[in-house]
C-alpha cells in the first residue's frame, strides 16, 4: 500500500463510528483503501469516480457555531474543503482549503472527527470520501469567502443546523456535530 494511502487507512481505521451509518462508511472506505492506491482525484471532476476530500469545519472556541459556505455547485451550505492532492496529507489539505476558501490560517485538529462516503450532487456526480477535520477560530474572525466557488457564507448556530430543511446542508452535517460532541466529551481521541 502506498504510504499516503496507508496513512489515510490508519486515520479511518482508528475512528470510532458514532452510529450504524458510520460503521458502514468506515468499513466501505477501509475496504476501498485496501483495494487500490488510486484514491486521489487526478482529473476533474470525477477521475477516479471515488476519491478523497478533506472538510475543515470552522468552529468558534465554545464550539457553539459553525462557519459554512454557500457552495455554488452543490447548492448547499457546506464546510470549506476540497480534494486531497496526490500524496498530500489530508490534514494539510484541510489547512490549505481553509486558507484558499476563507483566507484563514488556523490550527487544524490532528485527526478527523468523522469519515463519510457521499455521492455528490450536480452535473458530474461521483463519490467523495470525506475526512472531517476541525479548526477553531476566534469569535471575531472575519473569513474572506472565495467567490469563485461560493455565494457567501456565515456562522450557523447549533439550533439553525438542527432546524435546517433537508438538502440545505451536507447530508452528514448533523452526524458531524454528534461526533464532535462525543470527541469533546473525551469519548474519542
Amino acid at each position: 500500500m502506498r504510504p499516503a494511502v496507508d496513512h489515510v487507512h490508519r486515520l479511518v481505521r482508528d475512528q470510532r463510528p458514532i452510529d450504524a451509518v458510520g460503521r458502514e462508511h468506515r468499513d466501505a472506505v477501509l475496504a476501498w483503501l485496501a483495494s487500490t492506491d488510486d484514491v486521489f482525484r487526478r482529473v476533474r471532476p470525477a477521475v477516479p469516480p471515488r476519491h478523497l476530500v478533506s472538510y475543515v469545519v470552522v468552529t468558534d472556541p465554545a464550539r457553539s457555531r459553525f462557519w459554512l459556505v454557500d457552495h455554488r455547485l452543490a447548492g448547499r451550505a457546506l464546510p470549506p474543503g476540497g480534494h486531497v492532492e496526490v500524496d498530500e496529507d489530508p490534514r494539510a489539505a484541510a489547512a490549505r482549503e481553509l486558507h484558499e476558501e476563507l483566507g484563514l490560517h488556523a490550527a487544524v485538529a490532528p485527526f478527523p472527527v468523522l469519515t463519510t462516503l457521499t455521492t455528490t450532487v450536480g452535473p458530474d456526480p461521483h463519490e467523495d470520501v470525506s475526512l472531517w477535520f476541525v479548526a477553531e477560530v476566534p469569535d471575531d474572525a472575519s473569513p474572506t469567502v472565495d467567490a469563485t466557488e461560493h455565494d457567501g457564507g456565515r456562522w450557523w448556530s447549533r439550533a439553525e443546523v438542527a432546524a435546517a430543511p433537508p438538502g440545505a446542508l451536507d447530508p452528514h452535517f448533523t452526524r458531524f456535530v454528534a461526533a464532535l460532541d462525543r470527541a469533546g466529551d473525551g469519548a474519542d481521541r
